[in-house]
Protein backbone atom coordinates (compact mmCIF):
# COMPACT_ATOMS: atom_id res chain seq x y z
CA UNK A 1 0.00 0.00 0.00
CA UNK A 2 1.26 3.65 -0.62
CA UNK A 3 -0.40 6.02 1.11
CA UNK A 4 0.07 8.47 -1.49
CA UNK A 5 -2.09 7.03 -3.88
CA UNK A 6 -4.74 7.60 -1.40
CA UNK A 7 -7.55 9.78 -3.66
CA UNK A 8 -7.79 12.67 -0.55
CA UNK A 9 -3.60 12.64 -0.20
CA UNK A 10 -3.18 12.84 -3.73
CA UNK A 11 -5.88 15.97 -4.51
CA UNK A 12 -4.82 17.78 -1.24
CA UNK A 13 -1.51 17.86 -2.32
CA UNK A 14 -2.19 18.93 -6.11
CA UNK A 15 -4.48 21.58 -4.44
CA UNK A 16 -1.34 22.67 -2.34
CA UNK A 17 1.08 22.79 -5.04
CA UNK A 18 -0.97 24.56 -7.58
CA UNK A 19 -1.26 27.01 -4.95
CA UNK A 20 2.18 27.42 -3.96
CA UNK A 21 2.90 27.99 -7.79
CA UNK A 22 1.92 31.60 -6.31
CA UNK A 23 4.64 32.42 -4.66
CA UNK A 24 6.89 33.80 -7.52
CA UNK A 25 3.81 36.89 -6.77
CA UNK A 26 5.49 37.42 -3.25
CA UNK A 27 9.16 37.26 -4.79
CA UNK A 28 8.92 39.46 -7.26
CA UNK A 29 7.26 42.06 -5.10
CA UNK A 30 9.77 41.55 -1.84
CA UNK A 31 12.74 41.42 -3.58
CA UNK A 32 15.15 43.08 -1.19
CA UNK A 33 13.64 41.29 1.78
CA UNK A 34 14.33 38.47 0.02
CA UNK A 35 17.94 39.24 -0.93
CA UNK A 36 18.35 39.68 2.73
CA UNK A 37 17.05 36.44 3.59
CA UNK A 38 19.20 34.46 1.12
CA UNK A 39 22.29 36.38 2.05
CA UNK A 40 21.70 36.22 5.95
CA UNK A 41 21.48 40.15 6.27
CA UNK A 42 18.33 40.20 7.64
CA UNK A 43 19.25 39.15 11.34
CA UNK A 44 17.62 42.34 12.67
CA UNK A 45 14.24 41.68 12.67
CA UNK A 46 13.35 38.76 14.70
CA UNK A 47 12.27 34.84 13.21
CA UNK A 48 8.80 35.59 14.49
CA UNK A 49 8.35 39.06 12.31
CA UNK A 50 10.09 37.14 9.91
CA UNK A 51 7.33 34.68 9.87
CA UNK A 52 4.69 36.95 9.98
CA UNK A 53 6.62 38.49 6.72
CA UNK A 54 6.23 35.64 5.03
CA UNK A 55 2.75 34.20 6.65
CA UNK A 56 0.87 33.93 3.36
CA UNK A 57 4.04 32.10 1.42
CA UNK A 58 3.85 28.30 0.90
CA UNK A 59 7.62 27.55 0.37
CA UNK A 60 7.04 24.14 0.13
CA UNK A 61 9.62 21.27 -1.15
CA UNK A 62 8.68 19.76 -4.43
CA UNK A 63 6.35 16.87 -5.28
CA UNK A 64 9.66 15.03 -6.21
CA UNK A 65 11.45 15.95 -2.98
CA UNK A 66 7.94 14.90 -1.23
CA UNK A 67 8.21 11.40 -2.78
CA UNK A 68 11.89 11.24 -2.01
CA UNK A 69 11.10 11.37 1.63
CA UNK A 70 8.26 9.29 1.38
CA UNK A 71 10.45 6.86 0.21
CA UNK A 72 13.02 6.79 2.31
CA UNK A 73 11.09 6.85 5.44
CA UNK A 74 8.97 4.00 3.89
CA UNK A 75 12.75 1.91 3.30
CA UNK A 76 14.16 2.41 6.47
CA UNK A 77 10.80 1.60 8.50
CA UNK A 78 10.40 5.35 9.84
CA UNK A 79 8.39 5.32 12.68
CA UNK A 80 9.20 8.61 14.46
CA UNK A 81 9.70 11.32 11.88
CA UNK A 82 10.08 14.87 13.04
CA UNK A 83 9.90 18.21 10.88
CA UNK A 84 11.23 21.68 11.61
CA UNK A 85 8.88 23.85 9.39
CA UNK A 86 5.74 23.20 8.23
CA UNK A 87 4.40 25.90 6.83
CA UNK A 88 1.14 24.89 5.27
CA UNK A 89 2.15 21.41 5.56
CA UNK A 90 3.05 19.95 2.46
CA UNK A 91 6.08 18.05 3.44
CA UNK A 92 4.17 17.25 6.55
CA UNK A 93 1.84 15.25 4.29
CA UNK A 94 4.35 13.65 2.91
CA UNK A 95 5.92 12.29 5.87
CA UNK A 96 2.72 11.37 7.46
CA UNK A 97 1.51 9.48 4.16
CA UNK A 98 4.98 7.19 4.88
CA UNK A 99 3.90 7.43 8.97
CA UNK A 100 0.56 5.82 8.24
CA UNK A 101 1.87 2.59 6.05
CA UNK A 102 4.83 2.33 8.73
CA UNK A 103 2.49 2.34 11.54
CA UNK A 104 4.26 5.61 12.82
CA UNK A 105 4.21 9.46 13.78
CA UNK A 106 5.04 12.41 12.90
CA UNK A 107 5.99 15.39 15.08
CA UNK A 108 5.97 18.98 13.21
CA UNK A 109 6.43 22.69 14.36
CA UNK A 110 5.17 25.56 12.77
CA UNK A 111 5.82 29.13 14.39
CA UNK A 112 3.74 30.94 12.18
CA UNK A 113 -0.34 30.73 14.11
CA UNK A 114 -2.05 31.18 10.52
CA UNK A 115 0.16 28.03 8.96
CA UNK A 116 -0.46 26.52 11.99
CA UNK A 117 -4.05 26.42 11.90
CA UNK A 118 -4.17 26.16 7.78
CA UNK A 119 -1.15 23.38 7.48
CA UNK A 120 -4.10 21.41 10.38
CA UNK A 121 -6.54 21.74 8.51
CA UNK A 122 -4.80 20.31 5.18
CA UNK A 123 -3.56 17.46 7.15
CA UNK A 124 -7.15 16.60 7.91
CA UNK A 125 -8.50 17.26 4.38
CA UNK A 126 -6.02 14.75 3.58
CA UNK A 127 -7.30 12.11 6.12
CA UNK A 128 -3.55 11.69 7.95
CA UNK A 129 -4.96 14.14 10.74
CA UNK A 130 -4.24 11.40 13.30
CA UNK A 131 -0.74 10.51 12.17
CA UNK A 132 0.89 14.04 12.99
CA UNK A 133 1.26 16.27 16.13
CA UNK A 134 2.01 20.01 14.84
CA UNK A 135 3.38 22.05 17.64
CA UNK A 136 3.03 25.79 17.45
CA UNK A 137 6.29 28.09 18.77
CA UNK A 138 9.95 27.97 18.47
CA UNK A 139 11.48 24.87 17.74
CA UNK A 140 13.92 24.63 20.32
CA UNK A 141 11.50 24.49 22.54
CA UNK A 142 8.67 22.26 21.14
CA UNK A 143 11.29 19.85 19.89
CA UNK A 144 12.61 19.19 23.29
CA UNK A 145 10.38 16.36 24.52
CA UNK A 146 10.65 14.11 21.79
CA UNK A 147 11.61 10.88 23.05
CA UNK A 148 14.22 8.36 21.20
CA UNK A 149 14.85 6.82 18.93
CA UNK A 150 13.72 9.54 15.75
CA UNK A 151 14.05 7.29 12.30
CA UNK A 152 14.13 10.38 10.19
CA UNK A 153 14.08 14.22 10.29
CA UNK A 154 13.17 16.87 7.99
CA UNK A 155 14.47 20.65 8.27
CA UNK A 156 12.77 23.22 6.25
CA UNK A 157 12.67 25.60 8.79
CA UNK A 158 14.48 29.10 9.35
CA UNK A 159 18.00 28.25 8.20
CA UNK A 160 20.16 29.75 10.96
CA UNK A 161 18.60 27.10 13.41
CA UNK A 162 19.34 24.03 11.26
CA UNK A 163 22.28 23.08 12.95
CA UNK A 164 21.16 24.05 17.00
CA UNK A 165 17.61 21.95 15.76
CA UNK A 166 20.18 19.35 15.05
CA UNK A 167 22.09 19.47 18.02
CA UNK A 168 19.14 19.00 19.68
CA UNK A 169 17.40 16.04 18.50
CA UNK A 170 21.14 14.59 17.80
CA UNK A 171 21.30 12.47 21.15
CA UNK A 172 17.97 11.10 20.30
CA UNK A 173 19.04 9.42 16.04
CA UNK A 174 19.34 6.41 16.14
CA UNK A 175 22.15 4.50 13.70
CA UNK A 176 20.64 4.11 10.43
CA UNK A 177 18.18 7.46 10.43
CA UNK A 178 17.99 10.09 7.93
CA UNK A 179 18.49 13.56 8.00
CA UNK A 180 17.00 15.56 4.95
CA UNK A 181 17.55 19.33 4.95
CA UNK A 182 16.14 21.84 2.07
CA UNK A 183 17.38 24.67 0.16
CA UNK A 184 20.90 24.04 0.54
CA UNK A 185 21.80 25.96 -2.67
CA UNK A 186 20.00 28.88 -2.28
CA UNK A 187 20.90 29.14 1.18
CA UNK A 188 24.50 28.77 0.81
CA UNK A 189 26.03 31.28 3.22
CA UNK A 190 23.34 30.75 6.00
CA UNK A 191 24.01 26.78 5.70
CA UNK A 192 27.43 26.36 5.55
CA UNK A 193 28.28 25.37 9.27
CA UNK A 194 25.50 22.78 8.93
CA UNK A 195 26.72 21.33 5.55
CA UNK A 196 30.40 21.93 6.84
CA UNK A 197 29.02 19.97 10.20
CA UNK A 198 27.25 16.91 8.20
CA UNK A 199 30.22 16.49 5.96
CA UNK A 200 32.99 16.73 7.51
CA UNK A 201 32.98 12.87 8.27
CA UNK A 202 34.13 13.78 12.12
CA UNK A 203 30.05 14.48 13.80
CA UNK A 204 28.98 10.75 13.25
CA UNK A 205 27.15 11.59 9.84
CA UNK A 206 27.52 10.43 6.15
CA UNK A 207 25.85 13.05 3.59
CA UNK A 208 25.54 14.49 0.28
CA UNK A 209 24.06 16.86 -1.20
CA UNK A 210 21.72 15.99 -3.96
CA UNK A 211 19.91 17.53 -7.17
CA UNK A 212 16.56 17.68 -5.65
CA UNK A 213 15.26 21.01 -6.49
CA UNK A 214 17.42 23.72 -5.31
CA UNK A 215 19.92 21.15 -3.11
CA UNK A 216 18.47 18.53 -0.60
CA UNK A 217 20.95 17.27 1.77
CA UNK A 218 20.67 13.59 2.65
CA UNK A 219 22.92 13.07 6.15
CA UNK A 220 22.53 9.10 7.42
CA UNK A 221 23.84 8.73 11.27
CA UNK A 222 26.23 6.32 11.67
CA UNK A 223 26.71 6.10 15.22
CA UNK A 224 25.33 7.28 18.62
CA UNK A 225 27.88 9.61 19.43
CA UNK A 226 29.72 12.71 17.76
Amino acid sequence: MCSLEDPRVAATLTRLHRAARGDWLFFARNLPFMARLILSRDATKPAAEQARLLKDVYIPISAAQGRFLYLVARSIGAKRLVEFGTSFGVSTIYAAAAARDNDGHVVGTELEPGKHHAASENLAAAGLAEFVDIRLGDALQTLQDIPAPIDLVLLDGWKELYLPVLHLLEPKLRPGSVVLADNIKTFRRALAPYIAYVQSGRNGFASVTLPLKDGFEYSVRLSDSR
